[in-house]
C-alpha cells in the first residue's frame, strides 16, 4: 500500500516548496529511486525542469519534462520525470505532489511526497489532503523540517 509523507516546511512561499522539492528529489536518485513530480500545470512543470540544474552547485539530477513523445532510450535512461498533470506511462516509486490536490494516479507509488509551505492557506489544503489519505486508510508521517529548505 502507498505510504504517504507530509514534509511541513518553516518557509513559506512556492519557491521554498519547489526547492525542497529539489532536494527530496536528489535524495531519491541517489538512493536509485525513479521519481515522477506531479507538477499540476505546465508552468510549474518547466519552472522544476529549471530549477533542478541550479537549485544547488554541483548537483546533477537527471530529468526530463513528461511527454508522450520522449526517445524511448532517453525515456528509460531518465529516473526522473516531470509532468504538468497527466498520469505518467511509467513506472516509479515515488510521486512528488506538488499540485493543488490530489492526483487520481497516486496510488500507483510506494511513496507519495507532499510538500507543505508554511503559508496559512497552504496549510488548510495540506489538512484536506492529510484528511483524504487518512480516510482511506493509507500510511502517513509528517515531518516537520526546520531552517531553510
Amino acid at each position: 500500500m502507498t505510504r504517504v509523507d507530509f514534509y511541513v516546511l518553516a518557509e513559506a512561499g512556492e519557491t521554498a516548496r519547489e526547492r525542497f522539492a529539489c532536494r527530496l528529489v536528489e535524495k531519491a536518485c541517489r538512493l536509485e529511486n525513479r521519481v515522477f513530480i506531479h507538477a499540476g500545470s505546465p508552468a510549474t512543470a518547466q519552472r522544476m525542469d529549471s530549477l533542478l540544474w541550479t537549485f544547488r552547485d554541483a548537483s546533477f539530477v537527471p530529468h526530463v519534462i513528461d511527454a508522450t513523445d520522449l526517445e524511448p532510450a532517453l525515456a528509460e535512461a531518465t529516473p526522473v520525470r516531470i509532468g504538468g498533470g497527466d498520469e505518467p506511462d511509467f513506472e516509479a516509486q515515488l510521486l512528488v505532489n506538488l499540485a493543488e490536490d490530489v492526483p487520481l494516479f497516486f496510488s500507483r507509488f510506494d511513496r507519495v511526497a507532499e510538500i507543505v509551505p508554511a503559508d496559512p492557506e497552504a496549510r488548510g489544503a495540506m489538512r484536506e489532503r492529510y484528511r483524504f489519505y487518512r480516510d482511506r486508510g493509507y500510511e502517513m508521517e509528517t515531518h516537520k523540517m526546520g531552517g531553510r529548505s
